[in-house]
């Protein structure tokens, strides 16, 4: 099925993109600690993550960055996402269930730019927000 991109005629202030959902895996983990090349125990390692007091090992958070990235770009279009500003607030822990929250906080054009300016989240099942930012895309 082909998504339809955003399109700076039709978008309004209040839109939300489509909802991404992911359950977070230890093998996501691993899969990310390889690919990324960050192998900070932390992540991956139960025995090493529970000595420093934590409860379990914990997603990278540029892991979950890239999630809510994910459902930027499915909806404005690779290549379109002009800012992209995060922060981390809150552990990802494997096992629990992320959604995606992306809202158009504005409209404006910008030197023949059409931009929309964007809220974005991702949130566990229980509503805790993990990642929170803000983005701007050129449509």
């Amino acid at each position: 099925m082909e998504r339809k991109l955003l399109s700076f005629e039709e978008v309004a202030e209040g839109d939300e993109a489509p909802v991404l959902t992911h359950a977070l895996t230890r093998t996501d983990l691993v899969q990310y600690a390889g690919a990324s090349g960050d192998f900070n125990p932390m992540h991956t390692d139960e025995v090493s993550a529970q000595e420093t007091g934590l409860k379990s090992v914990f997603g990278h958070g540029m892991f979950s960055a890239g999630l809510l990235a994910t459902a930027i770009t499915n909806w404005v279009g690779i290549g379109n996402l002009k800012h992209y500003q995060v922060r981390f607030v809150k552990q990802a822990w494997p096992g629990e269930v992320f959604t995606t929250k992306v809202r158009v906080v504005a409209k404006r054009q910008d030197g023949g730019a059409r931009l929309v300016d964007l809220e974005c989240s991702l949130a566990n099942e229980a509503g805790e927000v993990k990642v929170a930012g803000e983005a701007t895309a050129s449509l």
